[in-house]
């Protein structure tokens, strides 16, 4: 049974790695690497940033998000890289951050998991952007509009990270 077969690693690089159990092919993270993401919510609004990903070919409407332990960082606590990543990522600065969880994006086919803050008492200290040359793009958007909005940058032809669905999941219930 797949479950009971050894992890192969067949191939590593810095950041990802393709690994194999019994039959199941699944990449994961390289190292033990683990993900921050940002729920940044304030004042009826919510912060999300677009940057281009080289995997879809095109510019991605998500939540600020990064790597723990960015920038060889070591044994970096989750929550202070989830205020470092929203700060570089989107200007502002939390005067709280909350875990909600572990969560799995695609357990089918990626082993790699994001712990979910939120990020509340925003304060904008900076432009945002991103470091080097991430090119990160900030919206601060109503969460009354959020549906029409991303409706909107999907017809410009942007992809949408899966996790925004926690902000639109109660209008996908609706008739």
């Amino acid at each position: 049974m797949t479950i009971d077969a050894p992890e192969e690693t067949m191939w590593e690089g810095r950041y990802i790695a393709a690994k194999r159990r019994g039959s199941w092919e699944y990449v994961g993270r390289a190292r033990g690497i683990k993900a921050a993401v940002i729920l940044a919510v304030d004042d009826g609004h919510v912060l999300l940033v677009d940057q281009y990903r080289v995997p879809l070919g095109r510019r991605c409407l998500e939540l600020p998000a990064g790597l723990v332990g960015d920038g060889d960082i070591p044994d970096e606590d989750a929550a202070i890289a989830a205020a470092r990543e929203l700060e570089e990522e989107t200007g502002y600065r939390a005067g709280e951050i909350a875990i909600l969880g572990e969560f799995f994006s695609s357990p089918g086919m990626v082993s790699e998991s994001f712990t979910l803050f939120r990020a509340t008492e925003l304060v904008q200290v900076g432009e945002g952007g991103g470091v080097d040359d991430e090119d990160i793009i900030v919206h601060r958007v109503p969460l009354s509009t959020l549906p029409a909005y991303v409706t909107e940058m999907r017809e410009r032809g942007f992809a949408m990270d899966v996790k925004l669905l926690i902000l639109l999941g109660s209008s996908f219930l609706q008739a």
